[in-house]
Order: C-alpha cells, then sequence, then structure tokens
C-alpha cells in the first residue's frame, strides 16, 4: 500500500460514467416501474452508494477514505441506462477508485433487475471523466490541458 501519510488533506473529486445496453422491452419495464424486483432506478443508486463506502474493501491496497459525499444518478436513456457517480472527500487520497466502483455497482444492480428480461444487457463504457485536487491536480477527459 502506498503511503501517504505525508500528503496534505485537500478537497478532492471524481466523476465516473457507465451504461447498460439493453432492449427496448428492458427500457420500457423500467420507465413503466413494472419490473418484478422493484425500482430499479432506486435500487442502482443505493447500490452505486453503498459500493462506494466499501472500496477498499473490494479493491486490493485501495486505501479506506472519508468519503464526504457520494451522488449517484441512474436515468434510462435511448437504448440504456446512463449511469454517472460523483465522489467528494477531503483527504490524502483520491476518490477516482470509488466513483467507479459506485457506477460498477450500480450498473451490475441493473443488469441483475432485469437479466429475467434481458440476458443480453451489456455494461459498457465504465470510465472516468474528471478528478480534481491533490498534488496531480485537474484532469478531465478529452481536455488536452491536464495538469
Amino acid at each position: 500500500m502506498v503511503d501517504v501519510g505525508d500528503k496534505e488533506k485537500t478537497q478532492r473529486v471524481a466523476i465516473a460514467t457507465g451504461r447498460v445496453r439493453m432492449s427496448p422491452a428492458a427500457l420500457k419495464k423500467i420507465r413503466s416501474n413494472t419490473v418484478e424486483k422493484g425500482d430499479v432506478i432506486g435500487a442502482a443508486r443505493i447500490a452505486g452508494i453503498m459500493a462506494s463506502k466499501r472500496t477498499p474493501d473490494l479493491i486490493p491496497l485501495c486505501h479506506p477514505i472519508s468519503l464526504s459525499g457520494v451522488e449517484v444518478e441512474v436515468k434510462p436513456s435511448k437504448g440504456a441506462v446512463e449511469i454517472r457517480a460523483t465522489v467528494k472527500t477531503v483527504d490524502r487520497t483520491g476518490v477516482e477508485m470509488e466513483a467507479l466502483t459506485a457506477v460498477s455497482a450500480a450498473a451490475l444492480t441493473v443488469y441483475d433487475m432485469l437479466k429475467s428480461t434481458d440476458r443480453g444487457m451489456v455494461i459498457e463504457a465504465i470510465g472516468l471523466e474528471h478528478k480534481s485536487g491533490g498534488r496531480s491536480g485537474l484532469w478531465s477527459r478529452g481536455k488536452e490541458n491536464n495538469r
């Protein structure tokens, strides 16, 4: 495990996104809230938040850190459910892994709740979109002037 003891505590934010591609029938069930297992969007949001808090239990050598905020958005769109997680802390290390874990768990929850309707769903495009704070500063996907 990397020693972060000499690092300053700073405000840190990470945003990750991903999606679950699915059939029109599965999307219709989400939109009409007729999934047998219940509220897919609500369950996926809670799963993402809970998973972000358990990241050090899932990812080897990941530091346990105090999270000051976790927001998980789950929205049906054309042909998919889009997921976005924003995680914040004031600590000595970043929250990129917590944001990515939140998106992954939310996506897996969507899959689990709809697998009886569509086993061909695809979890895809999970990635970091933005991080700020710490020594490396600001990074955003698609920006050429990341420092």
